[in-house]
């Protein structure tokens, strides 16, 4: 990897990472239209790396929410009342949510890392985050806001993270989705899925750690690496922002087109 290909591969994941359209799916798609031979090893770790990355702007943009649920939960535990007010219970559901796909990524995590270099398996995953967006916009009845959240939902909404964890499957789209099919409104359902990101990405990134070390020539691809991870962090941080904007005024069928129309430009480009 160049660091011209870290870049520009780090603004497309803070771009994807929060909108519905799959980071993991993009970091795959477009290195195979630009015929950009990555090893996969370093394909995956980079990956997860940038995750990292965007764990770093949502912690920034939502820093108080979280100031907030810390402070919480650790009264909670020291009165013997952990469920007691609303911003205790969040962070307890955010972990819990948060526990499915950890589990998953463990299990699958040699399957996935194979996952990360197949275009066409991509391409369909691709196809059914566009599925997962036209359902959600279907069902749900979007009434619900944040302060209903039980953990119920959490842990519903926990399962369809695990959708995430296969490249071209949105994490921010399963999500989301899962938050809309419980009636949800668009924006409770996004800044919910932002919240519940930072417990799997601080897991994603501990991965990555283990991984960079067991690589060779580390010395030689973490400077690469590193521009990369800032364009990520910093374009990551102006997306939040823009999609929650996006959500209460619009669908999720503009993102379900787009997933539907690279999946299928990929699909023909990889196949014929």
């Amino acid at each position: 990897m160049t660091v011209f290909q870290s870049v520009i591969l780090g603004i497309i994941q803070g771009i994807t990472e929060f909108l519905p359209i799959s980071s993991s799916g993009h970091l795959v798609v477009v290195p195979f239209l630009f015929r950009w031979d990555i090893p996969p090893d370093e394909a995956f770790v980079f990956d997860v790396l940038v995750q990292v990355a965007t764990l770093v702007a949502v912690l920034a943009y939502f820093w108080q929410d979280f100031y907030h649920i810390l402070r919480a939960m650790l009264h909670g535990i020291q009165r013997r009342q952990p469920l007691a007010t609303q911003h205790a219970r969040l962070g307890w559901y955010i972990l819990l949510a948060s526990i499915p796909a950890a589990i998953a990524g463990i299990l699958l995590k040699d399957i996935l890392e194979r996952a990360f270099s197949n275009p066409i398996m991509t391409s369909i995953a691709l196809f059914g985050t566009a599925i997962l967006l036209v359902i959600a916009e279907q069902v749900g009845a979007r009434s619900r806001k944040l302060e209903n959240l039980t953990w119920q939902d959490a842990l519903i909404i926990g399962l369809f993270q695990i959708l995430a964890l296969f490249p071209g499957l949105s994490r921010s789209g399963s999500t989301i989705s899962g938050a809309m099919t419980r009636n949800f409104n668009r924006p409770t359902a996004a800044r919910f899925s932002f919240l519940m990101a930072v417990p799997i990405m601080l897991a994603a990134g501990l991965l990555a750690t283990i991984d960079l070390l067991t690589i060779p020539n580390l010395g030689d691809i973490l400077p690469v690496f590193i521009p990369g991870f800032i364009a990520s962090a910093v374009v990551g941080y102006l997306a939040i922002g823009w999609l929650i904007s996006f959500l209460n005024r619009y669908s999720l069928y503009y993102f379900a087109a787009y997933c539907t129309l690279i999946a299928a430009a990929t699909l023909l480009i990889a196949v014929f």
